[in-house]
């Protein structure tokens, strides 16, 4: 399966991290870096902000933008009971489920359970376990449950890479169903999910490849992290992707949830076994080959991280993944944008790669909104006022700035006042100010999709989380950078 898929993608697989002329570019930009850092630093200093500044906002504005835009029309998919109840289930399909199971002996039964309480004809399941072939506790605890009729058991050989996706593709292979779903481990699906997902399937043109439900957690008031989670959970799925369904642009995929017509998943070529979100992967091929996804309006309940290092550890290979899928299609752009067009071209850079870039930004902002509010805080409790700190003239003869050893640091007005101004402190000064004002205002833009996020769900005892939810940002750009270390020493883990 894991050569049929190289073979199938070609350069489209994430088996290779970055391609020869991929590094070729970027080696050429990191020598082009040493040589301004040389000779012309402060004009790097300058051009760099501005370029990071630029798409920063850009994937800001985007985000908020798609969410935003999925409260002003029909941005998901309804069922309503009325049509469900006029469901025949003579007339339903045959629906696989895949299970990919690692080392999850302890839940075994309450994922079966959870299966088994879906309102949808036994006889017409074809559930997929999808065991590793040396994960002997949980193929142990599957041999002792009583499997129903409508399960079967799929030993993964033991072969590289040993993920998820690959795991997914032996299931695919074998799948029996019209339609197929993947759920997690911990998953537990609103009952009537299938039959709502059917009944869209059914109603809807013949390309609709994918829906993707929405994901939440039931432990959403465990602890601080928990509730920061959920927030960012409801605003995913409950406002950003059904806005980016709105817009008709390439929708990353979360990673439980996503259900397919099987035969068009198969014509997609599956998951990629390299790409550790090979969800996000997926949902850019789904747009490339000419299919369609959508959002549903069902809620998959899971169980949040509430370990502080756990959350790390899913965050940062969660970055690394978007950052694989980024450079996977970006190997031949001009060949992305034919496939993809100008709109989903532009959706895809800002949705996946602008995004992972600002979680990796975000720590060098905030660093740099600090400096520029402790120098002009210092400059205030030294006889400045707050006009000629920031507006000017500079009082020459009066602050002169904060003295590290040798270093002189101050704040600097932001608008020229003649030739006796410092060039350097002047001009980094204005960047400052202005990566301040950026970093303000995205994340008073991010706090008001927070909110309206919580209102939605009527969450409304997380509305005071989503005010603190900037630190919750710093947490992830911490991830994400142990994310982007990991993509050259572990891409596959």
């Amino acid at each position: 399966m894991t050569e049929q898929f190289i073979r199938r993608a070609g350069s489209g697989c994430a088996c290779i991290t970055a391609s020869n002329r991929q590094k070729i570019f970027y080696l050429l930009v990191f020598f082009v870096t040493l040589f301004l850092l040389k000779y012309r630093w402060d004009y790097f200093i300058m051009a760099a902000t501005m370029i990071m500044a630029f798409w920063y906002f850009a994937a800001v504005i985007f985000r908020c933008s798609a969410s935003a835009l999925s409260l002003w029309g029909r941005a998901e998919r309804f069922v309503s009971d009325a049509a469900l109840s006029v469901i025949k289930d003579e007339n339903l399909p045959v629906y696989t489920i895949f299970l990919p199971l690692y080392k999850e002996a302890n839940i075994v039964d309450k994922i079966l359970k959870n299966i088994a309480a879906l309102d949808y004809p036994k006889d017409k399941l074809d559930v997929k376990l999808l065991l590793e072939n040396d994960d002997l506790t949980t193929i142990e605890a599957i041999q002792h449950c009583r499997l129903p009729d409508y399960c079967e058991n799929i030993i993964i050989p033991g072969m590289n890479p040993k993920t998820k996706p690959r795991a997914c593709n032996y299931g695919l292979e074998r799948a029996k169903g019209e339609f197929c779903v993947i759920f997690d481990a911990e998953d537990r699906p609103e009952t009537d999910q299938l039959k709502k997902a059917w009944f869209v399937f059914y109603n809807s043109p013949k390309n609709l490849a994918c829906i993707q439900a929405k994901l939440n957690y039931e432990n959403s008031r465990f602890n601080w992290l928990t509730r920061f989670f959920t927030i960012e959970y409801s605003t995913t799925f409950d406002l950003l992707l059904p806005g980016l369904s709105m817009m008709r642009v390439p929708i990353p995929l979360g990673g439980t949830s996503n259900h397919f017509r099987t035969e068009l998943l198969r014509q997609c070529g599956g998951w990629d076994p390299f790409n550790v979100t090979e969800d996000c992967d997926l949902g850019l091929r789904i747009y490339k080959a000419g299919f369609t996804t959508c959002v549903l309006d069902s809620t998959t309940w899971e169980e949040a991280n509430s370990q502080l290092w756990n959350w790390v550890r899913q965050r940062s290979r969660w970055v690394k993944g978007f950052i694989q899928t980024h450079l996977v299609h970006s190997r031949r752009p001009l060949q992305t944008l034919q496939q993809l067009g100008l709109r989903g071209f532009l959706g895809f850079y800002l949705s996946v790669g602008a995004s992972s870039f600002m979680m990796l930004a975000n720590v060098f902002f905030w660093a740099a909104g600090l400096i520029y509010l402790g120098l002009l805080t210092h400059a205030l409790t030294n006889g400045e006022t707050l006009s000629s700190a920031v507006i000017g003239p500079q009082i020459f003869d009066g602050y002169q700035g904060l003295r590290l050893g040798w270093l002189r640091l101050q704040v600097w007005p932001l608008f020229y006042w003649g030739p006796d101004e410092n060039q350097f402190w002047a001009v980094l000064s204005v960047l400052l100010f202005g990566i301040s004002m950026l970093l303000l205002t995205a994340n008073l833009l991010f706090i008001a999709i927070h909110i309206t996020a919580c209102l939605k769900r009527r969450y409304y005892s997380l509305i005071p989380m989503a005010l603190l939810m900037p630190f919750y940002w710093l947490l992830i750009s911490f991830a994400a950078w142990k994310g982007f270390i990991q993509l050259f020493t572990k891409p596959f883990y």
